[in-house]
């Protein structure tokens, strides 16, 4: 099996559906972490929530968003705080099951988001064309900031061409624009801790998906 070019996902032979049955214009988001029990499952249900407030649908427009880990305790539940953090935040933490990250994961992703720096590299590490489409989650954000709305295409022209023109133009600036600490990029694990450490790793998470998901959509949170 050949690599596939950055965020393109492999395809049958009439490429009109991925190896997993998805149609060809659909944008699949993975969010990445170390146990996917805490941090990744928190970003994946809070995205979904963020894209069904805006849009109504958190499938609309071909977006699937997803999680895994790279030490991924397969089939385990979401960690009880964690589920918690999203009921607060009017997210459903139901059905949730983590999994191992897998070279199949990363082949089918057209964009990476990780917690921490370690973790970009690991999935970076895994091949398959991943350099180009992979960041940390608060670095995705920093570099989506500072782009122009108006450069990325209209919603009528499909929300998976600007997801797919969002994530070309943040690795253009990825150079460029650098993280101020070694730190600013990295979402720390709550494993173990208390409630409110989930809270604040909740509200992180939160703050740093606002940006992303209004770039994504071309539509604010509501008020």
């Amino acid at each position: 099996m050949t690599a596939p070019d950055a965020g393109r996902g492999i395809w049958d032979g009439e490429e009109t559906r991925t190896f997993t049955g998805l149609p060809r214009d659909s944008f699949r988001i993975l969010h990445v972490s170390t146990g996917n029990v805490c941090r990744s499952p928190i970003t994946e249900r809070l995205t979904r929530h963020a894209l069904a407030d805006r849009l109504g649908d958190p499938l609309w427009g071909g977006l699937v968003v997803e999680s895994a880990g790279t030490w991924g305790h397969e089939g385990a539940p979401m960690e009880a705080n964690a589920e918690t953090v999203l009921a607060e935040f009017g997210a459903d933490p139901s059905g949730f099951t983590g999994r191992e990250l897998l070279d199949e994961h990363v082949i089918m992703a057209d964009l990476v988001l990780t917690a921490t720096r370690d973790h970009r590299q690991q999935v970076i590490s895994m091949g398959h064309s991943a350099g180009l489409r992979t960041f940390t989650l608060k670095e995705f954000t920093r570099l989506v900031k500072a782009i122009d709305p108006a450069t990325l295409p209209p919603l009528e022209e499909g929300l998976v061409s600007r997801a797919r023109a969002l994530v070309r133009a943040a690795a253009a600036l990825r150079g460029w624009l650098l993280a101020p600490t070694a730190e600013a990029d990295e979402v720390f694990d709550p494993y173990g801790a208390p409630l409110p450490f989930f809270r604040s790793i909740g509200d992180e998470i939160n703050e740093a998906l606002d940006p992303v998901v209004t770039a994504l959509t071309g539509v604010p949170a509501r008020a």
